[in-house]
Parts: C-alpha cells; structure tokens; sequence
C-alpha cells in the first residue's frame, strides 16, 4: 500500500451528485489502505461562469483580482468534497493551494510552480486525514499574492504535489477511459492506448490533446512520476503515462508505430508579405514578435522572386495572440520594409504523433496521401522527430483526423464512450 494522488476535473464534480460519487470512490481507495491526497478543479463550467462575470464587470480586468475570483471556483470544489467525505465516516480537511505549499512566480494567470512546500499535507496524512487540494493555484514567492497556473493547472497542481511528496502515482480523473489515439468526439472509433511515453503524451499534448497538459507531463517526466489517466465514471483502467525505460522490450515490441492524431483549432497564421530577401529581416521579425511575448509554432519562408527580391513569412501563434502579433508587426513596418500583412483565424493542426517513426519508412507518404485521398489540401507542413503537423482549414479537422487515423490501422472496433462530454 502506498501514497496515491487523485486529481478530479470539473466534469466529473460538475454537480452535488457528481461530488458524493467522487467522495466515494476516495473514500473507497483510503479503504484499501492507502493514502489519499486529493486534488480537486472547479465544478462544470464555474470557471467560464466567472470569466464570463469579470468581463461583464470590466473589459479589461486586473490581473491580479481575475486571479483572486478564479480561483473561487476550486475552493468552493474542495470544501464541498470535503463535507461529502466527512459524510461517509472519514476525516477530509480542505486547503488552498496556498496552504497546500504551492510556491510560483508572480506572472498572474500563467504563473509557474517554483517550489512545493506541503508540510501540511503531510501533517494531515500523518493524521489519517484525506486531505483535499484547491488546484489551478498557489502563492507568489515575492508578492504573496494568490495566483492562477492557466490552462490545465490543476494537473499541473497534482503532479507536482506528488512528486514533492514522493507518491507512488498520480491518478488523472477525466470523463473519458484514458488517453485515446485520437479525440473520441472527432474521431468515434478511436481506441484506448493501454500505455504511452512522456515523449509522446508531450507531443500530443503540444499539438491540440486535451486530455493531459503539456506541463503537466513535462513535471511528470523531470521527475519519472507514473501518471494513471481514467475515468471517475468508470471502474476501468486507464492509460499509464510512464518512462521509455518503463517500457519492458516485450511490450515496446507491441507497441504501435503511431500513438495518435491530435488536432488543434486555436491556433492563427500570420503571414508577411513582401518582406526584403536580404540578412536580419527575419531576425527583426521575430525579435518584435519575442518582444510582445507571442508564442510562435510553425514557420514558413517562401521563396524569394528575383525580379522583385521579396519572400513572405508566415508562421502559426495561438489565435489569442493573433492581434498581439498583427499590432507588433505594424509597429516595426517601415523598419523592416515588408508590404502588408495578413491573420487568418480558419485553421486548424493535424498532427501525428509516434515513437516508431524513428524506425519505420513509409509513415509521412502514407500520412500525405491519406490527406489527398479525403480532398485536405495543406498549407503549412513541420516535423519533429517524433511527430508531422500540418496545417489545413479548419472546416477539414474531421474529414483529417478521420482519413489519417483510419490510414494508419488505429480505428477500433466499437465506439469510445464520452461519459462527461467536456474532455477534461
């Protein structure tokens, strides 16, 4: 028996019903003999409720009072789990992530967890009390202001507490069976990948799968802590997130050449035309673009016309930063001489994602002639050596998604079950 960390997304505490199922299945692995360290995100759809509020009440709100009611949603989550557990017999005591001992930087909602500090969570535990954690948050080191960790925090949130407390796993609660080979809403027949790779589940998680975020698995892997992704609606087991060195050489035998196909609709391509074929136009481009803290994907440079001696740029960001990126162009146009500009927010990245491309020749021609045949014609192409992204038109994503996971032998019998319906 060891320590296990079990973190719940919003679908699956989305209502009072959803709270007292949870509360059982904690209460049922405290039961078996271990012990339960609980992480827990805002009920259903609070987050956007309170988002939504703040935007209601100001076009601009401050980032440091948008941090201090978002996190309102997870501490209602965890006081109430708390109560249902005390229901059933067994002592639960709720914390903040501040008090839980999430030290993170200053940066209002996408701070980053700099240090772990749970000796009150190891004093509950010692106690043999549950103790449930308020995720998606902790406490600035400098300012002592509470923060928000973005997207995806309160996974983060969970793998970092249990690495900090050397857990024996750390368990993803979704509403989905595990990590699939491809979004079960997109792609109906994709079937349950048993295990997965960091380095994979980094690249699907990258590239558009929301089923794990990518920080998330990139603690797990700095510190080879095993990550169990299942259901909260279901007894099965799910998909293990583990090391390559996890993976017997019978089993990486087994292993399929593809672990899946992600897809990503949030992302914008910004191209610049016209720009002068000659050294540091590209370098000031980017450097503008560093500078307004845009985050950039994919780049294209097309080749330059003689007679005129100009190329265009293009590159992909996320949509959000689609104006951030336009804005800081113009800003830089006559420095740098391009002609205009263009952002276009219709589309979307395919990627495809497995450790056997290294090993196997075929996979991007059987890729590109799957895209072909279903009529997906590609804008931008980039590769990793593990993976093949493409751009293409967002109204395609599924007709994509489909044709290369059918391409590739991954569709499954049967259907996969979405119990929940929100992915996370």
């Amino acid at each position: 028996m060891g320590l296990i960390v079990q973190k719940y997304g919003g679908s699956s505490v989305a209502d009072a019903a959803s709270v007292k199922r949870v509360a059982r299945r904690i209460v049922d692995t405290k039961n078996e003999g271990h012990d339960v360290v609980v992480i827990v995100s805002a009920m259903g759809d609070t987050t956007d409720e309170l988002i939504n509020l703040a935007e209601q009440v100001s076009p601009s709100p401050a980032a440091r009072e948008l941090d201090m009611l978002l996190t309102a949603g997870e501490r209602i989550s965890m006081a109430v789990l708390a109560m249902a557990i005390h229901d059933l017999g067994v002592e639960a005591r709720s914390y903040t992530g501040s008090q839980a001992g999430l030290i993170t930087d200053s940066a209002h909602g996408r701070a980053r967890i700099i240090d772990v500090t749970p000796g009150r969570i190891q004093s509950a535990l010692a106690d043999g009390a549950i103790p449930i954690v308020a995720g998606f948050q902790g406490v600035a080191q400098d300012t002592k202001d509470i923060t928000t960790l973005g997207r995806g925090g309160s996974d983060t949130t969970a793998v970092a507490l249990a690495a900090a407390l050397g857990a024996d796993v750390c368990e993803i609660y979704t509403d989905v069976d595990g990590v699939f080979s491809a979004d079960p809403r997109i792609a109906p027949k994709a079937r349950q990948v048993p295990r997965i790779t960091y380095q994979e589940m980094m690249e699907l998680a990258a590239n558009g799968a929301k089923i794990l975020h990518l920080r998330c698995v990139e603690y797990a892997r700095r510190f080879d802590l095993p990550i169990h992704v299942r259901s909260s609606f279901s007894a099965k087991n799910g998909t293990f997130v583990v090391s390559d060195s996890s993976v017997s050489e019978g089993e990486a035998m087994e292993q399929p050449i593809i672990a899946g196909v992600a897809h990503d609709l949030g992302d914008a391509k910004v191209t610049v035309i016209g720009v002068p074929d000659k050294p540091g136009e590209a370098a000031a481009i980017f450097r503008a673009l560093a500078d307004a803290e845009v985050n950039i994907d994919m780049i294209v440079q097309n080749i330059s016309t003689a007679a005129t001696g100009r190329t265009d740029v293009t590159f992909t960001c996320p949509m959000s930063d689609g104006q951030k990126a336009t804005a800081a162009l113009e800003a830089v146009r006559q420095q740098i001489g391009f002609e205009s500009l263009t952002n276009d927010d219709g589309i979307a990245k395919i990627s495809l994602v497995g450790a056997g491309m290294r090993s196997n020749p075929g996979v991007s021609a059987t890729f590109f002639e799957a895209l072909a045949q279903a009529g997906v014609n590609v804008e931008m192409i980039s590769t990793s050596e593990i993976r093949i992204s493409v751009v293409t038109r967002a109204e395609s994503v599924a007709t994509a998604v489909q044709a290369v996971h059918t391409a590739f032998g991954l569709d499954a019998d049967g259907e996969a079950v979405v119990y929940g319906g929100t992915g996370r």
